[in-house]
């Protein structure tokens, strides 16, 4: 019964892990255009900034003054910084082939984007050698973190019985 149990947890690690090259390709054309958009305003900003006679951080440095321009200053702000750490995801995430992306989840990590692709996302049969190949290591994934944690519970029960009295171990 173990190795049925072991076998099948192991089949849901492949057919999860098989699903993240074509989540991770969606994912690369969403934050494509989350870059595109971020850019645009920029553009603008900097343009005004440029035709006030001002560079982005003087821009930025002189919205000031009220409840609005400061919020509208962080506004700007994390605009900048998000658009900075898209890019630089997207270039690491662009040069990586889907395989190579299993190792950088951690890229991942606009959560607009994330979210979005996550609710347009549909699993199917992976067909492609990234799939496959992906399902296969999540196979191996999977039965080797069963047999790592049916391992440890043995020998934790293996402990608590040769600390139970004599007359109680079986």
């Amino acid at each position: 019964m173990a190795g049925v149990l072991r076998l099948g947890f192991a089949a849901c690690c492949a057919a999860a892990l098989s699903q993240f090259p074509a989540f991770s390709d969606q994912y690369v054309q969403r934050l494509g255009g989350q870059v595109d958009a971020l850019s645009r305003v920029t553009a603008d900003f900097d343009s005004s900034a440029s035709r006030a006679g001002l560079t982005r951080e003087q821009a930025l440095a002189d919205l000031s003054g009220s409840t609005f321009r400061d919020l509208h200053q962080r506004d700007m702000g994390r605009v900048f910084t998000r658009l900075d750490r898209a890019r630089a995801d997207l270039a690491l995430l662009r040069a990586a082939a889907p395989l190579e992306r299993i190792a950088l989840p951690h890229r991942l990590r606009d959560p607009a984007t994330l979210a979005a692709t996550w609710g347009d996302f549909r699993p199917a049969l992976p067909v492609t050698t990234a799939g496959i190949t992906a399902a296969a290591i999540g196979l191996g994934l999977g039965m080797a973190l069963w047999s790592a944690v049916a391992a440890l519970l043995r020998r934790r029960r293996r402990a608590d019985i040769r600390h139970q009295p004599p007359a109680l171990r079986r």
